[in-house]
């Protein structure tokens, strides 16, 4: 990929556009590629206007002519993946009383099936015929895009529930399936969020419906049979930084209304079995205050960081009065043991935690408040509670995988402390964990910092500074990137390839104090680790600088486009998916989706000062010099409400303008889907196999 080898790229035209904030004046040449008809061409990809329709599909076409030599290799990568997926896998059924539900694929099928089969108390285990509940590759039959939201059947099991998306936008049709005629109900809900909750009547349904500028934002009560139209608005939010969903504790006995923001919460429950009643508020809302709950028996529990409690801690309160001055302290705060999560049972408390970045189980009996830990013992391993769709049982479920241990299915007895599995993970083409090697390992950044990093190799892979590295990284909104088991990333380290996970801050790996250091004013410190985590690769010897290709997406494209504006010269090749790049513009823009609920993420450019100069300082598209860059792939989709289609679009065509080295800048744009990217699980793994290839050639493993 050398300039005198590479194809012509197509030319941005630039048309500038002065933007005067604070006093400082920035001249946009390449804002012309946001359409003025943005959100109509969001829900309705073909009404893309022409000339930025033109412009997409030529950066398209440079893209299948640079990995044109890639395309035998693309192909030979899809069957690799393809052949480690057991196509007619299916979930562990989950009992709900008479039913177990669960999910599967069809051979060749994209979408899943959504299924059930009674369960025989006398013997413990389903029987019968499976029913069919919905059928998604029916569903998305002939269509370019097609997503299901949520998917839930009623309380009394004689009705599903499920939301669809067929343009990528999240706009989700809210549908009612009777299960013993399969016929759908005829109104349709439209405009909703993907999310809704039952109540026991299982006539009533409470959604979140989208405004007219795609945020989450008003909670309906509909009873089915009534007019949608008639659907009563039971709650609006008027902060349009907050956004709004709906649920149900494990007891089934309340609903949930949660309004939050990435660091602030509120809460109001309902009896489930008063639909037509008025929900309460548990606690107002200040700023940096989260609380969740459940209930068991008379008492709702608490998880929260109030009082200063950084990494969380768990308290009660009475259902009859749970307002803050009667919560009490169950389970105290201890500093550097985050509580992720807790979940609720009968007559247990589970709780998931982190410590020194590694999750754990803990189980705790409500009657005695005693307590054990699951144990577990690999170096590196992701760790999640399963699906139990019951509440009054000794048994949980939970969810193992490690970088080299295909993902496990437990059933664990709570009082016995028996294990059980349920399913390992089948990889049909084979899988021998003995072949690869998981490791973790410590990067120090530039202030001390010990930034864990997540290692995957080849056992036969020389640890000499020859062997290129993919490294991995998000880094925001306190999500930490688990050290899980991906079949794909067998296809770059059988190639001698090493896969890296830099768990930056701003993610939650050692706790939320980890989130705070990377967030808003301190900010700069993801991109300073992530620089740290390459030069540490270096200096311990697995690998050599310039044989680094950096990869994140949505906003963990920002941290690599940022740490490649810091350091060009340290990659070999950077891969942003749908990468939030044109931080400035868009936190500038409160018309947009995300815009309002993202400033306490990074701060509000337009009323702040020091937030606008602060952003303007990392922010990949204003940041962009006269530099030597390594190739760069970047993908959009068009229907993308979370990172606009134009924000990779602009910055692929300033990185090109200003690279002084030839190396090229490609943009893939999916002219009918969007963040997500293809949602048939095919399309999606060629868009995968297009990302690999590009690392495997930039890393000089194609040979």
């Amino acid at each position: 990929m050398t300039k005198s080898t590479a194809p012509i790229p197509p030319q941005a035209a630039k048309r500038p556009h002065t933007i005067t904030a604070h006093g400082r004046k920035r001249v946009d040449d390449y804002a012309w590629l946001r359409a003025d008809n943005w959100r109509d061409a969001m829900r309705d990809p073909s009404l893309l206007p022409e000339p930025i329709r033109a412009h997409l599909e030529a950066e398209n076409a440079y893209v299948d002519v640079v990995l044109a030599d890639t395309t035998a290799l693309q192909k030979q990568l899809f069957e690799e993946m393809r052949g480690r997926i057991k196509e007619d896998d299916s979930s562990v059924p989950a009992r709900d009383g008479p039913f177990a539900y669960s999910s599967r694929h069809r051979q060749g099928g994209d979408y899943p099936l959504y299924v059930r089969r009674r369960f025989d108390d006398e013997t413990g285990a389903v029987s019968g015929d499976e029913q069919v509940l919905l059928d998604g590759d029916k569903e998305g039959e002939g269509l370019a895009y097609f997503h299901l939201g949520g998917v839930d059947h009623s309380p009394d099991h004689t009705r599903l529930a499920y939301a669809t998306d067929t343009s990528g936008s999240e706009r989700y049709t809210l549908k009612v399936r009777d299960l013993e005629t399969a016929e759908d109900f005829p109104e349709t809900i439209e405009n909703c969020a993907g999310g809704f909750v039952w109540a026991n009547d299982s006539k009533t349904l409470f959604w979140v419906e989208r405004d007219e500028n795609d945020r989450p934002s008003r909670v309906r009560r509909w009873r089915l049979g009534d007019p949608t139209d008639d659907a009563e608005i039971i709650y609006e939010e008027p902060d349009p930084g907050f956004f709004v969903s709906v649920s149900k504790t494990e007891s089934e006995r309340f609903l949930l209304i949660d309004v939050h923001d990435h660091t602030t919460s509120e809460l109001r429950i309902l009896e489930a079995d008063d639909p037509t009643g008025a929900f309460r508020l548990i606690a107002a809302r200040r700023a940096g205050v989260e609380y969740d709950l459940s209930d068991a028996g008379d008492r709702f529990f608490i998880h929260t960081n109030t009082d200063g409690a950084v990494d969380f801690k768990v308290m009660t309160a009475p259902v009859a009065d749970p307002a803050p001055a009667n919560w009490a302290e169950w389970i105290e705060h201890r500093d550097g043991v985050l509580i992720l999560g807790q979940r609720l049972f009968a007559r247990h408390h589970v709780r998931l935690e982190r410590v020194d970045s590694l999750p754990r189980i803990v189980i705790r009996r409500l009657s005695d408040d005693a307590e054990h830990v699951i144990d577990l013992n690999e170096e590196a391993y992701s760790l999640g509670l399963g699906e139990v769709l019951e509440f009054d049982t000794d048994v949980m479920r939970f969810g193992y995988a490690s970088p080299t241990t295909p993902d496990q299915v437990f059933d664990y007895g709570m009082e016995s402390r028996a294990r059980t599995l349920l399913k390992t993970r089948e990889v049909p083409s084979g899988h021998d964990p003995s072949c690869y090697v998981a490791r973790r390992i410590f990067a120090t950044s530039h202030d001390g910092a010990s930034v864990p990093v997540t290692l995957l190799h080849h056992r036969d892979t020389a640890l000499d500074g020859g062997a290129p590295v993919l490294l991995y990284g998000y880094g925001s909104y306190g999500i930490t990137v688990p050290a899980d088991f991906r079949t794909g990333r067998l296809s770059l380290v059988d190639r001698g390839m090493i896969y890296a996970v830099a768990h930056v801050r701003g993610g939650m790996a050692k706790g939320y104090r980890w989130y705070l250091d990377g967030r808003a004013e301190n900010k700069a410190n993801s991109f300073k680790d992530f620089v740290a985590a390459a030069e540490t690769l270096i200096a311990d010897g697995y690998t050599s600088r310039g044989k680094i290709v950096a990869m994140g997406g949505s906003a963990g494209g920002l941290l690599v486009g940022a740490a490649l504006n810091m350091a060009p010269d340290l990659f070999a090749g950077v891969i942003a998916a749908v990468p939030f790049v044109d931080v400035l513009n868009t936190m500038s823009d409160a018309g947009l989706p995300l815009t309002p609920p993202e400033w306490p993420e990074w701060g509000n450019p337009i009323e702040d000062e020091a937030a606008f100069r602060r952003i303007a300082s990392y922010s990949p598209y204003d940041n962009i010099a006269a530099a030597a860059y390594p190739p760069v792939l970047a993908t959009a989709g068009v229907s993308d409400p979370r990172v606009t289609y134009w924000e990779p679009a602009k910055w692929a065509a300033r990185l090109r303008e200003h690279n002084t080295g030839g190396a090229p800048i490609l943009l893939k744009t999916n002219l009918e889907a969007g963040h997500g990217g293809a949602s048939g699980r095919w399309d999606s793994l060629k868009e995968t196999a297009l990302e690999f290839a590009f690392a495997l050639k930039v890393a000089g493993l194609t040979g």
